[in-house]
């Protein structure tokens, strides 16, 4: 009775173990006519022109390509990154997906990447992408994702509010943006600048700021590892204490509304979209609130952001992932490299791509791509925690009112303290 009972729970053990191994590789076994199956993770915009023109392209691959068939499922970017850590965890990675560039560190850091060195290195195209966007995908000397398309920002100003304010170009530097404040809120009754002072974009303005004042967050070490020096170098924390001084300065001279303190990504686009305020550092997809706000989109130029030291700015690239656990790399790589081919990225990404021969002559494109060497990316290490520290130092800025130095020493501390908790702080 015993041994009955025995073997037929190790039985249904076994039966268990099977199944889970049977799904626990991206990924799906060639069929017995030789078809391919990739499983491809998008975070695309249901019923946009850009999903149109991305099926299209699908197609073509595939009857290009009759071995391979693409089985694309659409997640959104909120529930994209912990869908991704789980499925990778239980080895149940898809083939390829989207994603952000802030979860590149962390996904390296969890092996779950393959190394696409070998892949580039044979690539005809490989010299078309800009230098600096594959140098952000490489880790520990590796390329270890592709750039599918850049979010590059630029300054973007109503031309109208401008010249109303007596203004005949837009400001290039902190001190001159500042000064537009007064005019511009005489002239218009309205502010002259608007931040994400919370969410996903804030530790990215904060980023570039504290570039066009030349201080990094992180830099890596001798031993490989990575360490935040500011409270080691009087200098580099003179320079963050700066950086907390201008938003303090935009926010105690009202050149940016009260309220922008707290704003997110959509408060940001939305009020300049409508004419607001008079200026934003922001990307190309604000092109697509024309549309929705013709009139008070038709006088939007573009411009390089106001910088202190150096001219700088983000470089948001969207990685396109590939994942060691699929059974078709090769199959993949033909995938993925088509998705970066010209012919791909001229109807999908004529104004954000990041290639050097696809640029669109509207300034929505070529506005945007002229600031790409200026470009500054997060460090490859895992983010989560110092993503929260920054945009929790906006706060102790701008709603706390702290002192400048205070913060950038609480920043400093904080920064190392999570790279110290993720393993890669250097000693």
């Amino acid at each position: 009775m015993f041994f009955k009972r025995g073997f037929v729970i190790t039985f249904i053990l076994l039966l268990t173990i099977s199944a889970l191994l049977s799904g626990c590789s991206g990924g799906e076994k060639a069929s017995s006519d030789g078809k391919v199956t990739l499983n491809f993770w998008s975070a695309i915009s249901p019923g946009t022109e850009e999903e149109r023109k991305t099926n299209e392209l699908i197609k073509k691959f595939e009857k290009e390509h009759p071995n391979i068939i693409i089985k694309t499922q659409v997640i959104t970017y909120d529930m994209l990154h912990d869908k991704l850590v789980a499925a990778i965890s239980a080895n149940d990675a898809p083939d390829l997906s989207w994603g952000l560039s802030e979860w590149f560190g962390e996904l390296n850091q969890m092996g779950a990447l393959q190394d696409l060195t070998p892949y580039i290195n044979k690539w005809k195209d490989k010299d078309e992408i800009y230098p600096n966007v594959m140098k952000a995908l490489t880790y520990e000397g590796k390329v270890t994702a592709l750039p599918q398309y850049l979010g590059i920002r630029a300054l973007l100003y109503h031309e109208n509010m401008l010249k109303e304010s007596g203004m005949a170009s837009p400001p290039k530097t902190w001190d001159e943006l500042i000064d537009a404040g007064t005019k511009i809120k005489k002239a218009t009754g309205k502010e002259a600048f608007g931040i994400a002072g919370s969410g996903v974009r804030a530790p990215q303005e904060l980023l570039a700021y504290l570039a066009s004042n030349n201080v990094k967050i992180a830099e890596k070490q001798k031993d490989g590892k990575f360490k935040n020096t500011w409270q080691d170098n009087p200098d580099e924390l003179n320079r963050v204490a700066e950086v907390f001084s201008f938003y303090k300065q935009l926010l105690d001279k009202g050149v940016i509304k009260n309220d922008a303190k707290s704003w997110g990504w959509q408060e940001e686009d939305t009020n300049f979209s409508l004419g607001q305020y008079a200026m934003v550092v922001n990307g190309p997809w604000i092109q697509d609130r024309e549309k929705e706000s013709p009139e008070t989109m038709k006088d939007v130029k573009i411009a390089p952001p106001p910088f202190n030291e150096k001219p700088a700015t983000f470089l948001e690239i969207s990685p396109l992932y590939l994942y060691k656990g699929s059974k078709h790399p090769k199959e993949t790589w033909e995938f993925a490299s088509y998705i970066l081919s010209e012919e791909w990225q001229k109807s999908v990404r004529a104004t954000n791509s990041p290639r050097k021969d696809v640029v669109s002559n509207s300034q929505w494109g070529k506005g945007f791509t002229a600031l790409t060497e200026t470009g500054v990316t997060y460090p490859e290490v895992s983010l989560g925690g110092i993503t929260k520290n920054m945009e929790d130092s906006l706060a102790k800025a701008l709603l706390e009112k702290e002192n400048p130095k205070k913060v950038a020493e609480w920043l400093s501390k904080s920064i190392n303290q999570s790279l110290q908790k993720n393993g890669q702080l250097s000693n």
